[in-house]
């Protein structure tokens, strides 16, 4: 496609694009929760499209967040886990430099950029990828009230409830930005811990009588290591909950600024989670990390992901495809008449025509893959396999007899070719598009001492 200039005011789309944190795929009405109240994510699942099976390339933040940006994975960008050091001071690190994102490529094609919410990948007090509104958090998470932030490069502690600092800020860019092309990421903390005695009482108690159908809380897994208080405890449910429909209050504000200022029907709305999360399922709290060894269960890798954006994306439509947070720089871009930056081996590929509902050949066979420091998965519609690095455990799960990944088949003898043929799919793809320097199967797969999963971050010098 030729690279397009912005400058036509009659033909420009706006880009708003809700990213949330640690939100579960269930956790929303349009997604068939009928205990939690988000009636403006499902507002715009009914102005638009829902991705029922929209996979991140890690189930956790702050790598899922740099292949968003990017288009990369793990293997290729260099971070692996949470990035807990090198956010501020001076010697914070830009763990990013020298990666390229596709706001890169809208700032150098005539739009303005900004970001109101959470960063989480590195040096946090200076703008990156473009972006000139920087609102940020310090850090990836913390209290939701007097939340660390940085405002224009300074440390801060803001007074209020920090889902409505990043809306108020969010609205301010949009206010700001409103007679040119703009590109927008609200990225809330939300629903992240902590939950307790960190939201609106009001919200919290309108979830007093919830029986909380939705969150089965099962006996913890034998693997879990996270967040043991929260099994049973109702007070967590509700204010994850609370956390959920907060946020989602902030959505229909943003929805509602735009409609005043007659910019809805010019704006592509994205809004999506960075990782999954079970509240419960499956015996965990938590996400790809909840565990050890690190899990990539359903709830882990699939994320809420809506498209809206009247006139040209199909209204009311549900996607089943999979797609992967991989195929999102390029798809974006596309959507816009913009280049795809070249010479970044990049794994995915644009899934634009089912946006606009029109046929696509070649994806009946559409395979997806993940990675998790040493820990990588290859899953077809019916298949998923798990491979850990050294040594395992390993998992198969058939997925069509079996969706919620109860009977690990491994050790199945009937399927030892099966497993053959989905582990030398799997190292084939990855040979393919791996960063030798920046492997994550470096990771000798012990367990840190403090329990929380995390992976080195892996990044050579430029």
């Amino acid at each position: 496609m030729p690279e397009t200039t912005v400058h036509d005011k009659s033909s420009y789309i706006n880009v708003v694009f809700i990213l949330t944190d640690d939100q579960g795929v269930w956790a929303a009405g349009c997604y068939g929760n009928h205990e939690i109240r988000t009636p403006n994510i499902d507002e715009l699942a009914k102005t638009g499209m829902l991705f029922k099976n929209f996979f991140v390339a890690t189930p956790v933040c702050s790598p899922s967040r740099a292949t968003l940006f990017t288009g990369r994975i793990p293997s290729q960008h260099g971070v692996h886990d949470w990035i807990r050091g090198g956010n501020v001071g001076p010697n914070a690190i830009r763990y990013m430099e020298g990666e390229t994102s596709y706001t890169d490529v809208m700032a150098k094609h005539g739009y303005v950029c900004g970001i109101s919410g959470k960063w989480h990948l590195g040096d946090s007090q200076h703008p990156q990828f473009s972006f000139n509104y920087w609102y940020v958090h310090q850090k990836g998470g913390g209290p939701y009230y007097n939340a660390p932030m940085v405002r224009e490069g300074k440390l801060v502690n803001e007074p209020g409830y920090v889902t409505n600092l990043i809306t108020d800020e969010a609205l301010k860019f949009i206010d700001l930005h409103m007679d040119e092309p703009f590109y927008l990421s609200v990225h809330y903390t939300a629903p992240h811990s902590p939950w307790i005695n960190n939201h609106p009482k009001e919200i919290v108690d309108s979830y007093d009588n919830c029986r909380f159908e939705t969150c089965p809380q099962e006996e913890p897994h034998p693997w879990t290591k996270h967040n043991l208080h929260c099994f049973g405890n109702r007070e967590c449910l509700k204010g994850y909950f609370a956390a959920v429909t907060a946020m989602d209050m902030d959505v229909g504000r943003i929805l509602d600024h735009l409609e005043e200022l007659g910019l809805r029907n010019r704006t592509l709305i994205v809004f999506m989670s960075d990782n999954g999360f079970s509240c419960g399922h499956h015996g965990i709290w938590g996400k790809g990390n909840a565990t050890w060894p690190r899990n990539m269960y359903e709830n882990s890798i699939r994320v809420p992901c809506i498209f809206s954006h009247p006139g040209r994306i199909p209204q009311g439509k549900i996607q089943d495809e999979m797609v992967s947070a991989y195929d999102f720089m390029p798809t974006l871009l596309e959507y816009l008449g913009l280049p795809v930056p070249e010479g970044g081996n990049l794994p995915g590929s644009s899934f634009l025509p089912l946006l606009l509902d029109q046929p696509v050949k070649g994806r009946e066979n559409i395979v997806i893959f993940d990675e998790y420091g040493p820990v990588r998965m290859i899953r077809t519609r019916r298949w998923k396999y798990i491979h850990r690095y050294p040594d395992g455990p390993n998992e198969l799960y058939d997925l069509a007899a079996d969706p919620d990944e109860r009977q690990n088949l491994i050790n199945d003898p009937f399927q030892r070719g099966r497993i053959e043929e989905l582990k030398a799919e799997m190292e084939s793809w990855f040979a393919r598009y791996t960063d030798p320097s920046r492997d994550g199967r470096i990771d000798d797969g012990t367990e840190p001492p403090d329990h929380n999963g995390q992976v080195r971050l892996v990044r050579i010098a430029r």
